[in-house]
C-alpha cells in the first residue's frame, strides 16, 4: 500500500515539473521575442532620427536655424511651374530669413503639388497650401513655426512683388505663415498692405502667367473652381 502511495506522489511531482518546464519553455521565448521587437522598433526610430539632416523647426529654433542656413545657401532665384506657365522669382537678400525660408522649403520639395488656393482678381494670387492631407504631413515633418514681420526695408507692394501673409492664428505682430506666399497682381499695386506684410521678392518673368491665374473663376471663398496646382518650385540660381 505504501508503495502505491509513493508511486502516486512521484507521478504527481514528475507531472508538475514537466508542466512547469513546458510553461517556462513557452513563456521565455515569447518574452524574448517581444523584447527583440521592441528593441528593433527603438533602433529603427533612432536610425530615422539620426539620418534626418535638419531638425524639426519650432518657434524656438527657427530663427537661429535660418540665420545659419542663409550663410551657406545663397540661392535667390526660383521658378514656379503651373499648368498656365512658369513664373520666375528673384528673392531679396535684404529679407534674409524669409529668403532662406523659401529656399529651404523649395529644397525640401514642400511646394510641389500645393496650390494657388486664393485668387482675387485685380489684387493678389496666394499659394503654398492645399486641402491635400499629404501637404499637412509635410508641414508636420518640417515643423510648426512662424516668422517675424520684416517690413521696413523700403519695399512696396507694387505689382509683381511676392510677400508673406500672416498666420491664420490671431497674433498682434502679424507673424508670417512660412509655408504660404502671395503675388500682387493689381496694376496699381496693393500699397495698403505696406508695413504689415514682408515683401521678400519680385516676379522677374511670367507676370502674364500671374494674370492668367488671376482670371480663373472662383467660389465665394475666393478658392478657384478648377484647382490651380503649383506643379513644382525649383532653384534656378
Amino acid at each position: 500500500m505504501k508503495f502505491l502511495v509513493y508511486c502516486c506522489i512521484f507521478f504527481l511531482l514528475f507531472n508538475c515539473e514537466d508542466t512547469k518546464s513546458k510553461k517556462n519553455n513557452v513563456t521565455k521565448p515569447a518574452i524574448e521575442t517581444f523584447a527583440k521587437k521592441t528593441s528593433e522598433k527603438d533602433t529603427i526610430k533612432k536610425i530615422i532620427e539620426d539620418k534626418r539632416e535638419f531638425p524639426v523647426l519650432t518657434d524656438d529654433n527657427a530663427m537661429e536655424f535660418f540665420l545659419e542656413y542663409e550663410k551657406i545657401h545663397k540661392e535667390n532665384k526660383v521658378r514656379i511651374t503651373t499648368e498656365y506657365g512658369t513664373i520666375d522669382i528673384l528673392l531679396f537678400n535684404e529679407t534674409k530669413f524669409h529668403r532662406a525660408n523659401f529656399i529651404y522649403l523649395t529644397k525640401q520639395g514642400y511646394f510641389n503639388n500645393t496650390q494657388f488656393y486664393r485668387v482675387v482678381k485685380n489684387f493678389i494670387i496666394q499659394g503654398g497650401s492645399s486641402d491635400d492631407p499629404d501637404i499637412g504631413k509635410r508641414r508636420v515633418n518640417i515643423g510648426k513655426y512662424l516668422l517675424p514681420t520684416d517690413a521696413k526695408r523700403g519695399f512696396k507692394h507694387d505689382r509683381g512683388v511676392i510677400s508673406m501673409p500672416s498666420s491664420d492664428i490671431e497674433n498682434p505682430y502679424k507673424l508670417a505663415s512660412p509655408y504660404e506666399f502671395f503675388i500682387v497682381q493689381a496694376a496699381g499695386g496693393a500699397h495698403h498692405l505696406d508695413g504689415s506684410y514682408t515683401i521678400f521678392g519680385k516676379v522677374i518673368r511670367g507676370m502674364d502667367v500671374v494674370d492668367k491665374i488671376s482670371n480663373v473663376e472662383t467660389d465665394n471663398a475666393e478658392w478657384p473652381l478648377h484647382n490651380v496646382y503649383i506643379q513644382k518650385v525649383e532653384i534656378i540660381n
